[in-house]
């Protein structure tokens, strides 16, 4: 209850000249270099995992925020090509290029993925954190360190704050900014699409699943780690659900970035619309939240699945 006063307040608050601080540029995540290696190389192992044998050629990444670190780890992969799509440009260019110096280091070391010990609350969690080399052979690792690629990197870094805007198809870092029409990228012309902690703050599920679907080629993937958690707009991890529409429009009247309140199955159903396969489902369960009783109307129809699953990894294929 106090949660709930708290938000409404400082909602009432934005409609007060000068009073409301909300805003900024950032988006408040992790620039280090070791993050995006361990968040990168979840993906890949995960897809490993789902029969893909090496980095797909052509990676996207939806709202990369503050760092294009783990599209670079994908380069250094062995990915031809990285797309980064956001809605606000926050990538901090001289950041980025120390990033990728960092980077190559971690590959040229074959360094293990950093796991819970080290990053508790980043996911999919891996049974095995080694590095894995039979994605990432000694022939791949060499032509994606050669130095003459990674200096065709940083130039790109460099343009355009911070990747080429031009549709080169030899650009190996392409920055799209802002993204809201699926024409932004051509069809069928990604391998993967991944996002980490962003597909719940996305207003439309359904549009954005589509476009990443028509990005795809046929048997491209999407891999996605959603966070359902109310970030700390409520006492317990699912609390979010029980503020009625007028009420959590005012409490987020200004935020930067607000949550969607979409469920894991609202998430798998927006996918199947939009023509995915889902092929691999990771949740994390925690039977701490709210019962059905203190739901909002609006979230009667959320399964006994959605309220105990605060968190999935979802990996999607696009129909070969």
């Amino acid at each position: 209850m106090k949660t709930k006063t708290k938000m409404i307040l400082s909602g009432l608050a934005t409609y007060v000249p000068g009073l409301s601080k909300r805003g900024g540029t950032g988006t408040g995540g992790s620039v280090s270099a070791r993050y995006c290696y361990s968040v990168w190389l979840r993906h890949l192992v995960v897809a490993g995992q789902a029969g893909i044998t090496r980095c797909p050629e052509a990676v996207a990444e939806l709202g990369p925020g503050d760092s294009l670190g783990a599209g670079l780890a994908a380069l250094l992969s062995g990915a031809s090509r990285y797309i980064a799509l956001d809605v606000i440009r926050h990538a901090d260019v001289s950041r980025n290029i120390e990033v990728l110096d960092e980077l190559v280091e971690l590959f040229r070391a074959r360094a293990d993925i950093p796991g819970e010990a080290e990053y508790p609350d980043v996911k999919p969690y891996l049974d095995d954190y080694s590095f894995p080399g039979e994605m990432i052979d000694e022939e791949t690792l060499a032509r994606s360190l050669e130095p003459d690629r990674l200096a065709a990197i940083r130039r790109c870094l460099r343009s355009a704050d911070g990747g080429s805007d031009s549709p080169d198809a030899d650009a190996p870092v392409v920055y799209r900014v802002p993204w809201f029409d699926a024409s932004v990228l051509q069809p069928e012309s990604v391998d993967l699409v991944f996002s980490q902690a962003v597909m719940e703050y996305v207003d439309d599920l359904p549009f954005t699943y589509r476009a990443i679907y028509d990005w795809l080629k046929p048997g491209g993937l999407a891999s996605h780690q959603i966070d359902y958690k109310c970030d700390q707009t409520a006492d317990r991890w699912n609390g979010h659900w029980a503020y009625s529409r007028p009420v959590w429009h005012l409490a987020n009247r200004k935020r930067l970035m607000r949550l969607n309140r979409k469920a894991h199955s609202d998430h798998v159903r927006a996918q199947q619309a939009a023509g995915f396969w889902i092929i691999g489902e990771r949740p994390i369960e925690d039977g701490s939240g709210l019962g059905r009783d203190e739901l909002a109307p609006e979230f009667s129809h959320l399964t006994d699945e959605d309220l105990r699953t605060s968190g999935a990894h979802i990996l999607a294929m696009k129909p070969p």
